[in-house]
Formats: structure tokens, sequence, C-alpha cells
């Protein structure tokens, strides 16, 4: 199970995208996320296409790493999609079943939307693929800094996303040797039906929650007795030093959502 999760892994390739400052590459992020939202049609879908395909390519990953990270939402990227056919009602009637009529909007919309989904988690998957989370860490607290002048600490809240990103793994490994336990014990998640398959997933959250929250302990106890404090004085072990190359790639990705909110204004 965790050999297939993708999310927070690192993969280097010694490509020019992994050397760009981790502030950088969060606030690009947040660009390309304006970006996919205001995405309403089929030319500025395509241009966000592009886009992201060249910058998966330059990341000298390969594509099917980025496929999988899109894969476990495909449910979501469904759901997305039918809601759109049952709830539009403009263009050509295409489909008519007693009261209720498909509309090509409602197929066209149903498909821009589920392809942003798609491009949005498959392309936000660099910011891992290509990032330590240590320096990843390091560049979330750069960009959370000016926080502070409000009254909310950058330290902590970094802290937050970074053990939460880190306990995934941890929470799936668990969840694997329950579910491994329980087959030795005859109750094998593959041979039952899907009524049953849910009703052991239910009880799996019992005792998955109580090691989450054992393993947490664990972990503030550990790092009490390392001497840990939030807001105290700590160097770095990576200085993080901003060069030319930043602002460009951050410049790229200014003009994306500046090219895609003007389309949608002007159409």
């Amino acid at each position: 199970m965790r050999g297939k999760l993708l999310i927070g892994r690192s993969i280097d390739t010694g490509s020019w995208v992994h050397g760009v400052d981790p502030r950088a590459k969060l606030t690009a992020m947040l660009l390309y996320l304006i970006a996919i939202v205001a995405v309403g049609s089929w030319p500025a879908l395509g241009v966000a296409a592009v886009f992201s395909l060249a910058y998966m390519t330059a990341t000298k990953i390969p594509l099917k790493y980025y496929v999988k990270a899109a894969k476990p939402l495909w449910v979501l990227m469904v759901f997305i999609f039918a809601v759109q056919c049952f709830t539009v009602t403009e263009g050509t009637a295409l489909w008519q079943i007693g009261s209720w009529t498909l509309y090509s909007g409602g197929v066209s919309l149903g498909l821009i939307s589920a392809s942003r989904m798609a491009l949005l988690v498959s392309f936000t998957a660099i910011l891992t693929f290509t990032t330590t989370p240590g320096l990843l860490n390091q560049g979330m607290a750069g960009v959370l800094k000016p926080l502070e002048s409000v009254g909310l600490s950058a330290q902590r809240l970094t802290l937050m996303m970074s053990i939460a990103l880190r306990f995934i793994p941890t929470i799936l490994d668990e969840a694997q040797k329950i579910v491994k336990a329980q087959a030795a014990r005859g109750a094998d998640l593959r041979e039952l039906p899907w009524k049953e398959k849910g009703k052991m997933l239910v009880s799996l959250l019992v005792p998955v929650t109580v090691g989450a929250f054992r393993r947490a302990e664990e972990l503030v106890l550990s790092m009490e007795s390392r001497g840990y404090r939030i807001g105290a004085p700590r160097s770095e072990y990576h200085l993080l030093v901003w060069k030319r190359r930043d602002t460009w790639f951050i410049l790229s990705f200014a003009i994306l959502t500046a090219s895609v909110l003007m389309y949608r204004i002007l159409m």
C-alpha cells in the first residue's frame, strides 16, 4: 500500500526544476491553482494542458508517475462529470430518459471540470516530486512568514503541515497491518462482497485512529525530550538563496494565470 503512495515522495532526476527555490514553487502552485479554477473553455484548458505538460517533461520524471498521482481521485472526477451532466441544461439535447435530458453543454462542462481536476492533482505533484520534505518545510515557513505580523505562528503552521504529510504513509502502513491480521483470521477483504467490505472498512477506523493517536503521543514525547520548542531560535541546514531562475519560474506562472483570466473576461 505504501509502495503505491506517491504523495510526499521526492524523485531526484537532477533537472533544473528540482533546483528551483521551494518558496518559488509554492507561490507558483498558488498561481497555477488560480489559473485552473479560472479555466472555463476548451481553448483555455488546452493552453493549461500544454503548459503543464511542458513543465512535467522538464522535471525528467516519467509522465506515468503524474498519472498515478491523479489516479486515486478518479471517482471524484467521475462524480464531478456526472453532476455537470445532470444539472446543466444548455446546448443541444443529446439523450432523453423520462423527464431527464442530457445536453451537450453538460457533457462539455463536465469534461472540462474533470480535466481541470486531473490537471490540478497531477501537476501539483511536481511540488513533492521535485522537493524534499525538509526543503518544502523551509519554503512553506518562508511563504507563511508574513502571517506573523497578524499573530499567526509560521513555525507552528509549518510543523502541523509537515507532520500531517509524514503521517499519511504511517497511517496507511497501520491500516495494511490490520487488514493482513484480519485476513489471517479468515476475513479476506478481497473475497468479501461490497456490502461486507464497507462494514470492514468502517471497523478499521477505530484501531487506525487509536494507533495514530499513540504515534502522535510518542512523537510529542520524542520532540520534547530532544529540547524542541515552538518559537525558539533555530538554524537551518540548507540556506535558501533566491536566484534569477526562481523569478522567471514565478513569472511564467503569472503569465499563464493572467492569460486565462483575460480570456475568461473577454469571452
